[in-house]
């Protein structure tokens, strides 16, 4: 049987390793309300936000579109939104290190799997090292970055997701074609930017991105739970004969 094209898997973070996205909303509201502030981002808005990628974008867009906050381009404006995300990642940071959240069903087991049958495993997101170091380390341990080669995040790669700046960087490192890669994504704009980088992409959306268009995925599935290495070679390499 000839050998698997398939030598890497390259993860996202926040929604795909853990359904991150319910801490980030509560931490963005506790922010505000520490600033004074009486915005509120309930449910149905901040899953409409985050077709918006990175945090202080976010608070940008939900200013312009409120019509709330000091003016667009004043420096009292840039101000605010650096002050209320450095709050909110604060916020955020201790509430994950907690282990309030957990990895997601399946990911653990693929991760010590996809090691165990020897393929490399890189990260790839727009959020901040700070974030990935809160959520992993309770899930895997202190030593958890040892389990991946490469990691691109959002201080690495600035420009964000749909942008593929992130995957082509990770891609890079790796000294790998993407042909030999499969990512892993929850969303639209990480689906986007993983196939601009010419990555065969598996999605398993959240409740927050469960309405978003993933035409194009390799596989849409609820999550990684049961799924195998071998189904991840199988998929991609039926993908690259069809090709």
């Amino acid at each position: 049987m000839p050998q698997s094209s398939l030598r890497a898997l390259i993860f996202d973070v926040d929604g795909t390793l853990a359904d991150t996205e319910s801490a980030h909303r509560t931490s963005f509201n506790e922010a505000f309300r520490d600033e004074g502030l009486d915005w509120h981002w309930y449910e149905p808005l901040y899953t409409r936000l985050l077709l918006i990628s990175g945090g202080k974008e976010r608070i940008a867009y939900f200013m312009d579109e409120s019509a709330c906050g000091p003016a667009a381009g004043s420096s009292e404006r840039n101000e605010l939104i650096a002050r209320l995300h450095a709050r909110k990642t604060r916020i955020y940071d201790r509430r994950v290190r907690s282990g309030a959240v957990p990895l997601r069903p399946g990911v653990q087991t693929l991760i010590e799997s996809a090691l165990s049958h020897g393929l490399r495993l890189a990260i790839a997101t727009t959020t901040t090292p700070d974030n990935i170091d809160a959520l992993l380390e309770p899930a895997l341990g202190r030593d958890w970055a040892s389990r991946f080669e490469v990691i691109e995040h959002g201080h690495s790669a600035p420009r964000k997701k749909p942008d593929p700046q992130v995957y082509v960087q990770a891609l890079a490192r790796l000294q790998l074609d993407a042909d030999h890669c499969i990512a892993l994504e929850d969303s639209a704009n990480g689906l986007q930017a993983a196939q601009a980088a010419g990555l065969a992409t598996v999605v398993t959306p959240t409740r927050f991105t469960s309405g978003h268009d993933f035409t194009g995925a390799l596989r849409h599935i609820p999550n990684l739970l049961g799924v195998t290495v071998g189904d991840l070679r199988h998929w991609h390499d039926s993908l690259r004969m069809a090709a």
